[in-house]
């Protein structure tokens, strides 16, 4: 029996470690930061990682930690930067976005567990609803603080720069969750 509960806390603790690992890469892959309107990171790729090496139930898990240390104010977020406030700013969207991305990768797990290309497409569509919830976001908030704003704008302005360097990531990503998850001992 004891053998048992030991196992169990092992694998508790592996899964509390691959998650702050995550979280970590999260945060690190915000800090890499263009700025623009919506700054250019690579956030998305973090998202990707984490969700494609870890599986959807701790991937996910990260990325929900990962947001909720940036709302109680840590800085993970891009340009430094934690707080309620981000979350509730412009941005905010894109930010609960990577948990929509998470959450849809979750459940098409199983379709993608083991091919790179099911993956890939699995991303994609992750990213689509990113920039789904994001841009309402960012038009919701936009409105309320500054007055009406098209969906031609605000897709100018947070999706269409984004889309190119965005499957550049996935890609990238897709090959090194191909190489790198048989080394994650699970």
């Amino acid at each position: 029996m004891k053998t048992g509960t030991s196992t169990v806390r092992r694998s508790r603790t592996k899964d509390m470690t691959y998650v702050a690992a995550a979280v970590a890469l999260l945060a690190v892959c915000s800090w890499i930061s263009i700025p623009t309107a919506v700054p250019f990171t690579m956030q998305t790729f973090g998202v990707f990682m984490v969700v494609g090496l870890l599986g959807g139930r701790l991937g996910t898990a990260a990325i929900a930690v990962y947001i909720l240390a940036g709302a109680l104010g840590l800085p993970v977020f891009a340009g430094f930067a934690g707080g309620s406030g981000v979350i509730m700013g412009l941005t905010g969207g894109y930010i609960a976005g990577f948990l929509g991305s998470g959450l849809f990768m979750w459940t098409a797990e199983r379709f993608w567990r083991r091919s790179t290309v099911k993956f890939t497409i699995a991303a994609c569509s992750g990213l689509v609803i990113c920039y789904a919830l994001g841009t309402l976001w960012f038009i919701t908030v936009y409105t309320r603080s500054t007055g009406a704003i098209g969906l031609g704008a605000v897709l100018s302005m947070c999706v269409l720069p984004y889309i190119i360097p965005d499957i550049l990531k996935i890609c990238i990503s897709a090959y090194l969750v191909r190489r790198l998850r048989p080394l994650i001992k699970r």
